[in-house]
């Protein structure tokens, strides 16, 4: 199977990815072009959601880049984050203990679930000004990218959550995809992320046992898969391809 190399754009770094043409061109493309097609309102929504460290920021700026003629937007939810003043302030029981919302930050508490619900409910119909996340400050950014296209990917752990406020999300979204893996794979991922960015075995494993570690199991546990349209599997080598049934 060839796999090209493709350059986008993730998180603001440029970076070269390999990707399996037959996903991206023969399954992904053309099912976004279906969609395209059938849409009746201003704009349609596809939903991608998985665990933390699967590649879904990758996956959504390769299937951008690919498009062609296609008229399509991705984005992403960590616009939605409380700001990073709110988390430092906010505080969330927990057991006999009380946190701060900043020390689970990522964690389905973190964001502003009712402001996605209205900007998703809003952009069926109009163009808006997306928020995004900026990791060099930290913190939000409101009203800082532009969504115009008929059909918007939509990527983020919690989008299919089967939880109060998450659950509704989904009435936006004409179709769900879903990622799935193997835990002991994408703690060794998340890890290794972590020591790529400076910290030690040490330290990365304590980050992973405090906050990615409970976002996956609740992301693979807490899922809806009955609203999942189409799965996908995160195989030991990196390569995406299809699951089995959602």
């Amino acid at each position: 199977m060839n796999d090209p190399t493709v350059r986008v754009a993730v998180n603001g770094l440029e970076m070269d990815v390999n990707v399996d043409q037959h996903l991206i061109d023969e399954i992904l493309l053309p099912q976004l072009a279906a969609l395209e097609a059938k849409r009746v309102t201003r704009r349609t929504f596809v939903f991608l959601a998985a665990p933390p460290g699967l590649g879904k920021s990758t996956l959504a700026a390769v299937l951008e880049r690919r498009a062609g003629d296609l008229d399509l937007d991705t984005i992403g939810i960590d616009g939605f984050h409380h700001p990073t003043a709110y988390l430092k302030a906010a505080r969330l029981p927990e057991g006999d203990g009380v946190h701060r919302l900043i020390e689970v930050k990522g964690a389905p508490e973190t964001f502003d679930v009712p402001l996605l619900d209205r900007y998703l409910r809003d952009a069926k119909h109009a163009d808006v000004l997306w928020p995004t996340y900026d990791r060099v400050l930290h913190d939000v950014v409101p009203a800082s990218k532009p969504v115009r296209a008929g059909l918007v990917l939509v990527e983020g752990n919690w989008l299919l959550l089967n939880e109060a406020g998450w659950d509704g999300l989904s009435a936006h979204s004409s179709f769900n995809i879903f990622i799935a893996a193997d835990p002991a794979l994408l703690r060794e991922r998340l890890i290794r992320r972590k020591m790529r960015g400076g910290m030690d075995r040490e330290s990365a494993t304590a980050f992973y046992e405090q906050s990615d570690g409970p976002n996956v199991d609740r992301v693979l546990r807490n899922t809806d898969k009955r609203k999942v349209d189409l799965m996908l599997n995160l195989n030991p080598d990196g390569t995406i391809d299809l699951g089995g049934s959602p």
